[in-house]
């Protein structure tokens, strides 16, 4: 079943990677937000190449750091507009989906915060749900992509061994995140809140759940994992060589385009290219 699902996504069992489908976003407008982050430019870089139309929001679309990668892609000129949107203020994203057939939307990614609340979870729960609550308003938009996290699905208390079986019905438990200062994975918690939103007002959402994230940057600051690599190649003396779930960028932009084009697709998708350690990788 698990096979039959990653082929009616575009996945290729030889290479390992997802492929493009021959789909056309040739008159269809999508929105994307926080468009400059790092998932986002390469989904924002995936959609422009299928033609899309992109709506894409930032923090500050005159600043040229947040923007000038995106503005410089293939087709960028022709069919990407930029919005400036606030993840915490409500109505916020209303002009911005208004007339968008699919919306793909995430939160922020910081493992430590000094204050986790207005940091990290105010932002994923809150945004996420302003969001939803916008495309609640707008009957052209057809699916809700959301960007979560293995983290929203792995930190239940149970142990992750062989004989375990983990699958989409996982929940991450928020008192343990509390209790273990998990603050990022707590802010992944959005994602339940998500669900039930959508499942209340109609909305037809998907969410792509990868492992930790890697691969070539299109935005000019580094991200959480690119820092990692950055400070191997600088000779950092220590690190955390411990085991991760790693999955390629590009697959993860694809997998959300997958995800809003086939019509079959729907619940969560965990994506994980293989388990190694940081050395290994």
């Amino acid at each position: 079943m698990l096979t039959e699902v990653l082929l009616s996504m575009g996945f290729d069992t030889i290479s390992g990677h997802f492929t493009s489908r021959e789909m056309s976003g040739e008159g269809k407008v999508v929105s994307v937000t926080g468009a400059s982050g790092f998932i986002a430019s390469w989904l924002v870089k995936l959609l422009l190449q299928h033609r899309y139309t992109v709506k894409a929001t930032v923090r500050d679309p005159n600043d040229p750091k947040k923007t000038q990668h995106l503005l410089s892609l293939d087709g960028a000129q022709e069919r990407l507009h930029l919005f400036k949107a606030d993840l915490l203020e409500e109505g916020s994203f209303d002009s911005v989906v208004d007339g968008c057939d699919g919306v793909h939307t995430a939160s922020p990614v910081a493992l430590e915060a000094i204050n986790p609340q207005t940091e990290l979870i105010d932002p994923a729960l809150k945004g996420t749900i302003n969001v939803l609550r916008s495309c609640s308003k707008v009957p052209s938009v057809k699916r809700v992509v959301v960007t979560s996290s293995l983290a929203s699905v792995l930190f239940t208390g149970e142990p992750v061994t062989p004989e375990v079986l983990i699958d989409e019905s996982w929940f991450s438990d928020p008192v343990l995140c509390k209790e273990s200062k998990q603050w990022y994975v707590l802010s992944k918690i959005a994602e339940e809140a998500a669900w039930n939103f959508s499942k209340e007002n109609g909305i037809d959402m998907v969410t792509i759940n990868p492992g930790w994230v890697i691969g070539p940057l299109l935005q000019p600051t580094l991200n959480l994992s690119a820092e990692q690599v950055l400070n191997l190649i600088n000779g950092a003396q220590t690190f955390p060589n411990i085991s991760s779930w790693w999955v390629d960028v590009r697959d993860v932009a694809n997998a959300h385009i997958q995800a809003y084009e086939i019509p079959e697709a729907s619940g969560r998708y965990c994506l994980v290219e293989g388990i190694y350690t940081i050395l290994r990788y």
